[in-house]
């Protein structure tokens, strides 16, 4: 239990508890159904006993424009195989385009220090209405696919509105992806429309993409239509270029807005296709439903994270994250989205803070290692910004380690709701979050979220409390996939998340509950080291090692050797610093006595880069596979695949 010693690192007011939509939340249950709860874990409690009415209020709550009748679950006893709202009919889209004043700000966008953009609810509805005639004369209907490889920009967001209110299926990645990237998610998905830009700005450079989309999209023969959105200013050109290819300007040409139509459909007919990291194959196609993905984003919104309407909400994403997803949804709980792309340390690492300060971000969401990329660099945004109305600030990715929740709370806010938050692609939002209500401990996660029946098992199936083991979900829950594509009888779905425990949601976290009823994440599962039979967690290491001042980023594998596992622990460095022996010294020191001696690695090797995931998550299994000699069986699913041979036939290894 180290990392959460000593007194919280903030506890909400009285007051603040009290004007919660949690505190509202826990009022009106007991009014409407007879009980009597006190709090967020009583509330926790109901709404997994009682799931089907729990999910209820929270239609309630986020006021779902739709048609629902009938049960609220059905066979909620079967994991896969429960179904939530089976009668009901909705539309994404129309619950995010609910009616608003349209001269308020819907989307503000800045794309580094090269943009910077208003749009007004009104001017969306207007460029979703000319999307949705354009898309709809193109073929598109219920059930057809729309690809994006857009920046996170107003026009990715049009675009899905226009591609979900016609019931058809909206997917997307990041316009850095290579051309395989891009093929091996999108062409297995034979989407009808593609839509692109012409290039995007990263860390002050200007980068065309018009080369790689005329290698892109003549390998994908389902296209009636190629859409190139300007963003460089080069988008006719590119779209001259290109089989069926037009600017968007051309896509909506002579359109003029006319009155929205929505096409209402079952609870969970798939909205969005998004993708696994693709590091051990081809990308899995994980489809979601448009009721289960808006009701589960409405409850962490309003909930989990507290927000009220007309608040700012931001989080620093790219198109290839499933935050994009998550971060979208919030118009449909009346949030003005602030959009970022780029490189969040162009001009200077002050960008985002600047950003924060002049549109007065409500909630700062990021990840784990720009918290730590922060507190390494020596910034303290809240010396030098006006942050009065930022309330919460989220951090995902990976886990968050102590020092850095140490750090926020001493240079960016003193009063602020913290929350590392935890789950992933495959339920596009999180098994574990923040509570408003309760106190934020050193290292923790706050609590399961609301509905989510979270658990810690042992390998044997035991559930266990102060122990490592896997986490998982005992109950059914909305925004489970509802399947993958091309994956026609289930088994592939089954497989990844139901082969361990039957009837179980195994997540493939290794985790452990702590004394504050928290929770911390260890790692991946399938990324635990194992020297002499003993699971340790990636992150435990990471946690401890990069407190050391001279380790800019650490990434630890098990390595075969002698019959057993051995740790191996590969640092980043700071620019000009080498690793001695008194140096390595001083890192084992630190993670003997911040963790244990079992979490000591037997060697440390210097590298110059880590390896990442296009969504910025280190990847330790690509890692152990080249260091066994193994091939790397996506290295297009990297953003930096040229890493991987900074660690091919290390002579340090052989010894």
């Amino acid at each position: 239990m180290g990392a959460t010693d000593g007194e919280p690192l903030w506890i909400p007011s009285p007051e603040r508890v009290a004007h919660t939509a949690v505190a509202a939340l826990v009022k009106t249950v007991n009014a409407r159904h007879g009980t009597a709860l006190a709090d967020y874990r009583d509330l926790h409690r109901w709404s997994i006993e009682h799931p089907g009415a729990f999910w209820q209020e929270v239609w309630e709550l986020g006021e779902v424009i739709g048609e629902r009748s009938g049960p609220a679950l059905v066979d909620g006893n079967r994991m896969p195989g429960a179904t939530f709202f089976p009668q009901a009919r909705l539309n994404y889209a129309e619950n995010l385009l609910r009616p608003r004043d349209p001269a308020s700000i819907a989307l503000i966008f800045r794309g580094e220090d090269k943009v910077e953009r208003q749009v007004s609810f009104g001017e969306l509805t207007e460029l979703v209405s000319r999307l949705q005639q354009a898309l709809r004369a193109a073929g598109v209907g219920v059930g057809d696919r729309v690809a994006a490889t857009m920046p996170n920009m107003p026009e990715t967001i049009a675009v899905m509105l226009a591609t979900t209110s016609l019931g058809a299926i909206f997917s997307s990645c990041s316009p850095d992806f290579g051309e395989r990237g891009i093929l091996d998610r999108f062409g297995q998905i034979e989407p009808k429309v593609y839509v692109a830009c012409d290039g995007y700005w990263y860390n002050g450079k200007r980068v065309s993409i018009g080369d790689k989309l005329r290698n892109v999209v003549p390998h994908m023969p389902s296209l009636a239509r190629t859409v190139i959105v300007p963003y460089l200013g080069e988008a006719e050109e590119v779209a001259a270029g290109l089989p069926n290819g037009v600017s968007l300007d051309g896509f909506t040409a002579g359109l003029k807005p006319a009155p929205l139509a929505f096409e209402r459909l079952p609870f969970n007919h798939p909205a969005f296709i998004l993708f696994s990291s693709g590091t051990t194959g081809v990308p899995k196609c994980i489809v979601h439903g448009a009721g289960g993905t808006l009701l589960q984003h409405i409850k962490e919104h309003r909930l989990q994270c507290d927000l009220k309407p007309g608040e700012r909400l931001f989080y620093f994403t790219t198109c290839g994250w499933m935050m994009w997803n998550w971060l979208v949804t919030g118009l449909a709980s009346n949030l003005t989205l602030c959009l970022f792309d780029g490189s969040p340390f162009a001009p200077s690492p002050d960008v985002l803070w600047d950003y924060a300060e002049a549109e007065r971000f409500a909630l700062f969401g990021t990840s784990a290692k720009y918290i730590d990329s922060l507190r390494k660099e020596g910034v303290r945004p809240g010396e030098a910004h006006d942050l009065s109305t930022l309330k919460a600030m989220t951090s995902t990715g990976s886990p968050l380690a102590p020092a850095d929740f140490a750090y926020v709370y001493e240079a960016i806010k003193q009063d602020l709701h913290l929350a590392s938050i935890s789950g992933g692609t495959d339920i596009v939002s999180c098994f574990v979050l923040g509570d408003p209500t309760a106190p934020v401990w050193r290292g923790e996660i706050q609590a399961p979220g609301l509905g989510m029946a979270v658990e810690v098992w042992s390998d044997e199936g035991r559930q266990v409390f102060g122990e490592r083991g896997e986490l998982v979900c005992t109950r059914p829950f909305p925004c489970m996939p509802v399947m993958f594509w091309n994956d026609p009888e289930g088994a592939k779905y089954r497989a990844a998340y139901f082969e361990r425990f039957p009837n179980v949601w195994c997540h493939g976290d290794f985790a452990e509950w702590t004394e504050h009823g928290g929770i911390i994440i260890h790692g991946r599962s399938d990324a635990t080291l194992n020297p002499q039979g003993v699971r340790i967690g990636t992150a435990e290491i990471y946690a401890q090692a990069e407190q050391v001042p001279e380790i800019v980023e650490a990434i630890a594998i098990g390595q075969d050797w002698d019959n057993d596992v051995r740790v191996v622990l590969f640092v980043r460095l700071k620019e000009g610093v080498g690793l001695d022996e008194a140096l390595e010294k001083r890192i084992r020191t630190q993670i003997r006595t911040g963790a244990s001696p079992r979490h000591v690695p037997a060697k440390i090797v210097a590298v110059a880069d880590i390896p990442r995931t296009r969504s910025g998550k280190i990847t330790e299994l690509a890692v152990r596979d080249v260091v066994h000699g193994r091939p790397v069986k996506n290295t297009e699913a990297l953003a930096n695949p040229e890493a991987l041979e900074l660690y091919r036939d290390l002579p340090q290894l052989a010894v």
